[in-house]
């Protein structure tokens, strides 16, 4: 292991290359990352890197977002073929049928998207960032793509708007956790908070004695003077903070159900094969670029 991270950081100085994870990904994948975080956190860090090579350990939807905001960088992904199933379960038509249906409608579009889905909507928002985006938009209507749950969380935020999903739109991964998982490790651990991101199922959330994204949930553990935490999200982030933070205790309610395949299919030995071969790069038309860049910039220049 110390050999490929040896040859690692060596083809990182050659090729001024840096690594970027996301919170969900393997823990050994986190650590011999330059930058990891959230999905807004890594949009904004690889448009303002120096690097002119970005490995990007994440889902397919990850290193496009990468590609569209960083055009002058080579983006490169080591599993290019993991995808998302959240981002699979919309497509462009389905947005042009939703604007078709409610022409006043502004579109929201979760970065867990495609880029040809991005190319459809008004503004992209994350988790993180997701209610500020709707306050900020003048339209009274919203349609929110591809997660539901997300979106009912923030149409509970901002009541004064009006909601518009597509059925399809989730990520089973969250959606799946039961509320019952939940309930049994709350009553093995009632001294626990339980702490929720907003992709999951309702019944879920509202056990939540916080909801918010990977880095929200986070930040909300390395300020709580709590020692115990039922962490509802993917167990990449629970690993990390068990990893981080060995004065307290971090509980999964369900770790099969909490495994995103995808997320956890890149290895060390995948990430040097990638900076060896220099494959698995991100190609974008720029007609598709132009696109799907908008919704992006509006975002993270609000």
């Amino acid at each position: 292991m110390d050999n490929i991270i040896n040859k690692i950081n060596r083809l990182k100085r050659e090729k001024n290359a840096i690594i970027l994870a996301h919170y969900y990904q393997p823990l050994e994948i986190q650590l011999l990352a330059d930058i990891v975080g959230d999905s807004l956190e890594l949009a904004r860090k690889s448009k303002n890197t120096d690097a002119d090579v970005l490995v990007f350990c994440g889902v397919s939807f990850m290193g496009e977002s990468a590609a569209l905001l960083c055009p002058d960088k080579k983006v490169l992904l080591p599993a290019p073929n993991a995808g998302c199933a959240m981002a699979d379960t919309i497509t462009p038509n389905d947005i042009k049928e939703l604007k078709e249906a409610n022409p006043e409608s502004a579109v929201v579009c979760y970065i867990n998207s495609t880029a040809e889905t991005k190319a459809q909507c008004d503004i992209c928002c994350t988790s993180s960032n997701a209610v500020k985006i709707v306050k900020s938009i003048k339209e009274k209507s919203i349609i929110f793509v591809p997660d539901k749950n997300l979106g009912a969380y923030v149409a509970k935020q901002v009541p004064e708007k009006e909601f518009i999903f597509h059925p399809n739109g989730r990520c089973p991964i969250h959606d799946e956790l039961r509320a019952d998982s939940v309930i049994k490790v709350k009553e093995q651990h009632p001294d626990a908070k339980v702490l929720v991101h907003p992709e999951c199922g309702e019944k879920v959330c509202d056990m939540a004695d916080f909801l918010g994204s990977t880095s929200q949930i986070i930040d909300f553990c390395q300020n709580s003077r709590n020692e115990e935490f039922i962490i509802c999200t993917e167990i990449g982030v629970t690993e990390r903070m068990a990893a981080s933070m060995p004065d307290k205790k971090f509980i999964i309610p369900d770790r099969n159900q909490l495994f995103c395949a995808n997320m956890k299919a890149i290895t060390p030995q995948m990430v040097l094969n990638t900076l060896e071969n220099m494959r698995g790069e991100v190609i974008i038309s720029e007609d598709l670029r132009k696109a799907a860049i908008k919704p992006i910039e509006r975002m993270l220049a609000l």
